[in-house]
């Protein structure tokens, strides 16, 4: 699944491409992947929008237009935005389609059918059962102790709760712990002080390394144009069962926590 480096990619991506651009007409292909207001068409509505902006918040992609209007895109497991050239051939899974103006188009595929692609209204809040960015000013050491303090919840568990902190996910949630040298079934609660300073700097310097990156392309992710991520070339421990860790040289181990495949060193996580 798209975790907040691989979808601030695409949005990134996407600031490049098609901001700017009008739409001229919108297809689609399975309409519950295309969500609208009640009473509102989805294509019909889109139809002579400009895009404004576009953005990340947590694990969605945000494209303002101009009408002040949102189209929140969630891309799930197996969700991908990719940008065409005029007069390219069908895109496997195309479920929407954003036809522009200059002959370009925007394609949302979906092998899973598992994502959305949500039209929403000015106003409308949207995000309002997300957390504090990860990667935004107002994430202080200060503000990680207020989340974490009195949580019995394992930190991993913690990392992974899209109410507190918004776009971590497995991948991510795996390294940053195995940098801070924490247990992931350590009670968030309970870590120290210089803990807690560790575990917000791994954080910040793992999701901002693995931006720089392009991403991690351990599944079915590519970039707006189809490109794969480089991340995955430089993971400490997640996917990386029974081979050495880097730091101590013991083997890296799998266990489930919260019905999540966690990749730790016993060795050095304690």
């Amino acid at each position: 699944m798209p975790e907040l480096p691989e979808v601030e990619t695409i949005a990134r991506g996407l600031a490049n491409k098609i901001v700017g651009k009008t739409i001229a007409r919108v297809d689609v292909a399975w309409k519950p992947i295309a969500v609208a207001p009640k009473g509102v068409r989805f294509a019909r509505a889109l139809e002579g929008e400009r895009v404004v902006r576009s953005w990340r918040r947590g694990k969605y992609v945000v494209l303002d237009l101009a009408s002040g209007r949102r189209l929140v895109t969630s891309l799930r497991m197996t969700g991908r935005l990719i940008v065409r050239a005029a007069g390219d051939g069908p895109y496997p899974y195309a479920h929407v389609v954003l036809h522009f103006t200059d002959g370009t188009h925007l394609v949302f595929s979906e092998m899973r059918k598992f994502g959305r692609m949500r039209l929403v209204e000015p106003g409308e809040p949207w995000d309002a059962d997300l957390g504090i960015e990860p990667l935004g000013k107002p994430f202080t050491p200060q503000a990680f102790n207020g989340i974490v303090s009195g949580r019995t919840t394992p930190v991993k568990a913690l990392l992974l709760d899209q109410r507190r902190i918004a776009g971590i996910g497995n991948i991510y949630a795996c390294e940053a712990l195995w940098v801070a040298r924490i247990r992931p079934d350590r009670p968030a609660g309970a870590l120290t002080k210089p803990s807690l300073r560790r575990l917000h700097r791994a954080i910040v310097d793992v999701l901002l390394e693995a931006c720089k990156m392009g991403g991690s392309s351990v599944d079915d992710y590519v970039d707006a144009d189809g490109l794969r991520g480089g991340f995955q070339n430089v993971l400490s421990v997640y996917g990386r069962l029974g081979r050495p860790c880097a730091r101590c040289g013991k083997s890296i181990v799998r266990t489930v926590l919260g019905g999540r495949g966690t990749w730790w060193c016993r060795g050095c996580q304690r």
